[in-house]
């Protein structure tokens, strides 16, 4: 039996798009992605990696991108995609941490790379996938025509390297297990995607964004496994989603909340006028979703909404169609990968719909990288894993989340959890974005605030607030409700839709004046 794998479609339909990048209109074939992958893959067995090495791609969603992801893969290295979005130390931390030999980087984030290079030795080459001429790299096309004629990589599969987005510190390597089987060999997270999904060589998937995140990287690349095409987005924006949807007949979508609430956001003439008939399935993950935005995107696109949970570490995944959310509102669903159990401080088991840390067994395995630390402080004695999620399991096995423990706000001795309101919130027409965690008080320990991004137009001032404080008082009880709301014009959000709630937490400092009414 063949083996799914690009190589197959190079063979049997050269000439199919195995990817098209949005904005620019240009399409790569599984031909030439094959053939660059291989290309690069020579480049870099004759600099002298082996297996288990390690390589990182510094790239904005780049027509280069996954012909150098597809290059790493099938050698059988590690692959550090790095967030763009991050400054100069932050990267020179990842490049250290992983140990990456090498880097792929293009002319956008050229000067973020020299500044995250100065005093750091580890890194070989560096080389810019544009053809540009920057005499502190080297140029890829350049060192491609100078690769020795004959080399040939031992070609087995390797496995992605990827970071967690760093909501509440450094961000942490999830090195999963490498054991180089053959190529075509899926991961086990690609077997589910393509299981659960239907992901063939039938699908137009449109991957909205970046993907230096997991999930979109590993979307694509179970596409490229099963014949399919992937419409690239350089970046997210909700009109031009719909044209692409209509223009390409768009089968699937990975999308996270935000996108949502920014289609449901706009006029509802201008949304309907697109044709998205061709949407068998729109998938969901990576951030809590408002119950109001997800039965809104069921009534309008129908029951084609799909969800799931898991984590870069992928300890644990559970997946729900609409008609099991419909039924079971709040739910992430059952589990596809690993067995869920809730346990409380002392490691207890809790009954069903009881709130507790979430834990894992026999999900995937998993280490965080030169943190043997960490990475036993997410292991119980069963052997179980964590995340550090919060939620329950009902009778059923649903899984429902309430928050990360450590965006749980413990004030006056009782829990409250930010999802609540930031769910209410979210849905206000004069909010674009909100963000509710806990800050010092010398009485109650934490009191709950809240950071909004007003909607465009509207003004963050007193008035505002004062009408989005009595909106939550409306639906929530009051000690869950801010005791304040300030406002931003853009919160600190990764690109997936998690709020780096770190760094709002920070800016408030131990002596910070908090209302007490």
């Amino acid at each position: 039996m063949t083996l799914p794998f690009p190589d197959t479609y190079a063979q049997a339909t050269p000439d199919k798009p195995a990817y098209v990048m949005a904005g620019s209109g240009v399409a790569v074939t599984y031909r030439e992605l094959v053939d660059a992958s291989r290309r690069i893959a020579r480049l870099l067995w004759s600099r002298g990696l082996r297996h288990g090495d390690c390589v990182a791609i510094l790239i904005e969603n780049h027509l280069a991108l996954p012909k150098v992801a597809w290059a790493a893969q099938r050698s059988g290295l590690r692959y550090v995609a790095v967030s763009t979005k991050l400054l100069p130390d932050e990267v020179r931390y990842i490049l250290a941490d992983s140990g990456a030999r090498m880097l792929f980087t293009s002319a956008r984030m050229a000067d973020v790379v020299r500044q995250a290079s100065v005093g750091l030795d580890s890194v070989e080459s560096v080389f810019v996938v544009d053809d540009v001429d920057d005499p502190d790299f080297e140029s890829l096309s350049s060192a491609l025509a100078s690769t020795p004629a004959g080399v040939e990589p031992d070609e087995r599969e390797g496995v992605d390297l990827l970071y967690s987005s760093g909501t509440t510190g450094r961000p942490k390597g999830v090195a999963a297990s490498l054991t180089l089987p053959p190529l075509g060999t899926a991961p086990g997270v690609s077997d589910l995607l393509h299981q659960r999904w239907g992901l063939d060589n039938d699908s137009i998937y449109l991957s909205p964004a970046p993907m230096y995140h997991a999930a979109p990287l590993r979307f694509i690349m179970t596409v490229h496994r099963h014949g399919g095409t992937a419409v690239i987005m350089e970046r997210f924006d909700a009109v031009a989603a719909l044209e692409l949807i209509e223009r390409y007949r768009v089968t699937h979508t990975q999308m996270v909340p935000t996108m949502f609430i920014r289609m449901l956001k706009l006029p509802d003439a201008q949304r309907q006028a697109f044709e998205v008939s061709s949407l068998t399935t729109v998938i969901h993950s990576a951030a809590p979703c408002p119950a109001d935005t997800k039965r809104a995107m069921i009534e309008w696109l129908g029951p084609i909404i799909d969800e799931f949970y898991s984590s870069t570490e992928n300890y644990l995944f559970t997946t729900l169609d609409s008609h099991e959310w419909l039924d079971r509102p709040g739910s992430v669903g059952r589990a596809q990968l690993g067995t869920p159990h809730v346990l409380d401080e002392t490691g207890q088991p809790l009954p069903p719909g009881e709130i507790g840390t979430l834990w894992s067994e026999g999900g995937m395995d998993f280490a965080y990288l030169n943190d043997p630390e960490k990475t036993a402080s997410t292991r119980n004695a069963q052997g179980w894993s964590t995340v550090g999620d919060l939620g329950y399991v009902d009778e059923d096995g649903y899984v429902y989340l309430s928050d990360r423990r450590a965006d749980l706000i413990l004030s006056g001795g009782v829990n409250v959890y930010p999802r609540e309101s930031e769910d209410i919130l979210a849905m206000h027409p004069k909010v674009a974005d909100v963000a509710v965690f806990g800050i010092p008080d010398p009485e109650l320990g934490q009191v709950v605030h809240a950071v909004v991004a007003p909607a465009p137009g509207e003004v963050g001032d007193d008035a505002l607030a004062a009408e989005l404080l009595d909106y939550l008082r409306d639906r929530l009880a009051k000690f869950k409700c801010p005791r304040r709301i300030d406002f931003e014009d853009e919160l600190p959000r990764h690109a997936t839709g998690k709020l780096y709630k770190r760094l709002l937490r920070d800016r408030y400092s131990e002596g910070s004046s908090v209302p007490t009414s």
